[in-house]
C-alpha cells in the first residue's frame, strides 16, 4: 500500500476508536437526552431558509412553522423542566396557527379562509395561554403592573391642569 492509503486507514481507525470511547463515556446519551428537540427546531429553520431562497414552495412554510414552534417549546421544557408543559400547552395550537398563517400570507392562490383560520386559531391559542397563566402566580405580576401603571398616571397628571 502507498503511504496515502495507510494514513487514511489510520485516521479511520482513530476516528472509530474515538467514537467508541465517547460512546462508552456517555457523551452520545448526554447529547441525545439534552438536545433531541433540535431534531424539530433545525428542520423548521432549514425549511424557512429554503423558502427564503425560493427552493421550496410556500406550502413548506406550514411544517416549517409547526416544527420551529414545537422545537422551541420542547427545548424550553427540556431545559427548565417538563412541568412547564402544564402551562405552555397552548403553544402546540400556536405552532399550527403560525404554520397556517405563514402559508396563507405567502401563497396568494389560497382562499382567505386559510388566513382567517390561522389567525383565529392563533387568537384562541393566545387566549388559552393567558387563561392558563392566570391560574399561576402571574396574576400577581399583572396586579403589580396595573398598580404601577395607575400610580404613574396619577403622579404624572398631578402637576398638570386642564385648560
Amino acid at each position: 500500500m502507498n503511504s496515502g492509503k495507510e494514513r487514511m486507514i489510520g485516521v479511520g481507525i482513530v476516528a472509530v476508536g474515538l467514537i467508541i470511547l465517547l460512546g462508552k463515556l456517555g457523551t452520545f446519551s448526554f447529547l441525545g437526552r439534552n438536545f433531541w428537540p433540535l431534531l424539530f427546531l433545525i428542520p423548521g429553520i432549514v425549511l424557512h431558509a429554503m423558502y427564503m431562497k425560493r427552493k421550496v414552495s410556500p406550502f413548506m412554510l406550514l411544517p416549517a412553522g409547526i416544527l420551529s414552534v414545537y422545537g422551541f417549546l420542547f427545548l424550553l421544557c427540556n431545559i427548565w423542566g417538563w412541568h412547564l408543559m402544564a402551562y405552555l400547552w397552548p403553544l402546540l395550537l400556536l405552532g399550527v396557527a403560525i404554520g397556517l398563517w405563514q402559508y396563507a400570507i405567502n401563497d396568494i392562490s389560497l382562499s382567505r379562509n386559510v388566513y382567517t383560520g390561522g389567525v383565529i386559531l392563533g387568537l384562541i391559542s393566545v387566549f388559552l395561554l393567558v387563561i392558563t397563566l392566570l391560574r399561576t402566580g402571574i396574576i400577581y405580576v399583572i396586579a403589580v403592573l396595573l398598580i404601577g401603571a395607575g400610580t404613574w398616571l396619577v403622579l404624572n397628571n398631578r402637576g398638570k391642569r386642564k385648560r
